[in-house]
């Protein structure tokens, strides 16, 4: 008669089955695993230093060109926390500096070609203005038609802090 005999040897790995087949529990080998996380894991720390390196790295144009002949002419407006207004350093009520903005903005006009781009209003207001003054002299330099407005800010840093 014929017997069936596994091929494998029955030890403590090997189990058999209830028709008595032996068969080996499946082993998971986790070293190639890890080889491949270790792999993109490297591949990540490479490409993302270089990244930030290639955003930090950049070059500035130079430009061999002389200053613009044209000087910009400016119009200083002062704003304090309590509302008051001071033009080119004289105390001004908000009435009398829209007038002012005004005939500033009309004799540049008729002596320059490029009347209105040549003025430049800077707005040095309080820190504890109000909202309200600042937009007003924003309204005033609209309505002369400027349009070249800038605000003055005041560095916090400490000399011992720029040399770095």
């Amino acid at each position: 008669m014929l017997q069936h005999r596994p091929l494998l040897d029955s030890s403590d790995t090997h189990s058999k089955d209830g028709l008595g087949i032996a068969y080996q529990a499946p082993e998971i080998n986790l070293i190639p695993f890890i080889d491949v996380l270790l792999v993109i894991l490297i591949f990540l720390m490479i490409s993302t230093t270089f990244t930030q390196y290639q955003e930090l790295s950049i070059t500035l144009p130079s430009v061999a060109g002389e200053n613009a002949s044209a000087r910009v002419k400016e119009i200083r407006v002062a704003v304090s926390r309590d509302g008051k207004y001071a033009l080119n350093g004289n105390v001004v009520d908000t009435a009398s500096l829209m007038e002012k903005i005004g005939l500033i903005a009309q004799q540049n006009e008729k002596t320059n070609e490029a009347a209105l781009n040549t003025i430049r209003v800077v707005i040095s207001a309080d820190a504890k203005a109000s909202h309200q003054a600042v937009m007003q002299v924003l309204e005033m330099a609209s309505q002369a038609g400027l349009t070249n407005i800038v605000f003055a800010t005041q560095d916090n840093l400490t000399s011992s802090q720029k040399k770095r």
